[in-house]
């Protein structure tokens, strides 16, 4: 079911010129300005739907509805003062924020945002006399591209963390690695699911093994289980509540941004939203079809825009819905979620998923093969939750004993 092209964008099939190098080069302009722009409107949206649920008006000061007020904002921010602490690692203090920035917009750029899925135009639209994908960039390898970008994420907060010179920011960021290692590998197990189904690491074929319609959509192919478990792991990934504990204020005051100020302070605000956009549309690309949706009047080629922009609509309001209504979660919760609840599942739902796969192949009792599978899940939860039960009398006989 993969693109024949195995991730190559068709721009490339003529050889490199100056109007492929411009086309590429206009593909980053427009993408970096569709995440600009997300971000102005993710946060004024943010403000306002959560005055909204709590009774509030939220941003009405600024413009239209407070529309201007994420700009003001970020002029307010550009004349602060630039403060650096005295003991702080002066390059790495400042290095820090491009490193949360950036991988949230390379991320993006693998994501496919418009075209013609299933038809003959094999997603493509033309531009200029030639052919191309309406995404920035399809990597053969993007999927592992989406991994290495959300690890490399994580070194901007701890590198902020340990160069700010103080304890509180060094906690933070000791917190946000240990966060994120932990609901990496549930993400990452999640993501194996869809790859083992699709067979292709390239965004572009996986959208494209999406556009027979709804029912082939990944979310029901993978049986739901790993986009619940992709959904909440990049939730914690993303540090939006109820997992914010990496800026947990009641405890350490800002988390790991605490000694940071003016444009600095707001890279990392910025890298925020920008993540929420990015791995909202990443969900959107992975589990439900992308672009993928039916052409109802009009032009054909501007309704996959408008279903990829109506799915990301959804996944944003419920983040901010998240935000609004969850109490934030104690650690040891957080910790237990990843390492005994998350990891164990997606581990044994991609095990059941790859029974399901080798019985087609091999012309096997698909039903009997899912049946012995998913009992064996069963048998190996019983055991697991046997075995912490037992672990945690031992300790309590043991503290009573002493």
């Amino acid at each position: 079911m993969g693109d024949p092209l195995q991730g190559g964008d068709p721009i490339f099939i003529g050889g490199i010129d100056f109007g492929v190098v411009a086309l590429v080069v206009l593909k980053v302009l427009i993408g970096f300005t569709f995440v600009m722009v997300g971000v102005i409107f993710m946060i004024w949206f943010e403000r306002k739907l959560i005055a909204d649920m709590q009774n509030r008006i939220g941003p009405n000061r600024a413009g239209k509805w407070g529309l201007l007020q994420t700009l003001a904002d970020g002029i307010k921010l550009i004349f602060k003062e630039d403060l650096m602490p005295n003991k702080a690692d002066r390059l790495v203090f400042r290095l820090a924020p491009y490193l949360t920035v950036a991988p949230a917009f390379l991320t993006f750029t693998i994501v496919p945002i418009g075209g013609l899925f299933g038809t003959g135009e094999n997603g493509t639209i033309e531009v200029f006399g030639y052919r191309t994908f309406v995404q920035v960039a399809d990597p053969p390898i993007g999927v592992l591209f989406l991994l290495a970008m959300s690890s490399v994420a994580v070194y901007g907060v701890m590198l902020a963390g340990w160069s700010s010179g103080s304890k509180y920011p060094l906690l933070g960021s000791v917190r946000a690695s240990a966060q994120m290692v932990s609901y990496e590998a549930a993400l990452g197990l999640s993501v194996v699911a869809v790859v083992l189904l699709t067979g292709s690491l390239s965004t572009h074929d996986i959208v494209s093994a999406q556009s027979g319609g709804f029912a082939d959509w990944n979310i029901w192919r993978t049986g739901v289980v790993p986009f619940l478990v992709f959904c909440i792991a990049a939730t914690a990934e993303l540090n939006r509540p109820p997992f914010d504990l990496v800026e947990a204020e009641q405890e350490l005051v800002g988390g790991f941004h605490t000694e940071y100020s003016s444009m600095r302070f707001g890279m990392f605000y910025l890298a925020e939203f920008m993540n929420t956009i990015t791995m909202s549309a990443i969900i959107v690309t992975l589990f439900l079809g992308g672009p993928d949706g039916p052409s109802l009047f009009g032009p054909d080629i501007i309704w996959p825009t408008i279903w990829f922009m109506g799915k990301l609509f959804i996944f944003l309001f419920t983040f901010v819905w998240l935000r609004a209504t969850l109490p934030r979660f104690r650690y040891d919760q957080l910790m237990d979620l990843g390492w005994k609840r998350l990891i164990p599942l997606s581990l044994a739902w991609l095990l059941v998923i790859g029974a399901i796969r080798i019985a087609d192949d091999e012309g096997w009792n698909v039903a009997l093969v899912i049946g012995i599978s998913l009992a064996s899940c069963v048998v190996g939860a019983l055991a697991l939750v046997g075995a912490s039960r037992a672990g945690r009398i031992r300790r309590r006989a043991e503290e009573a004993l002493r």
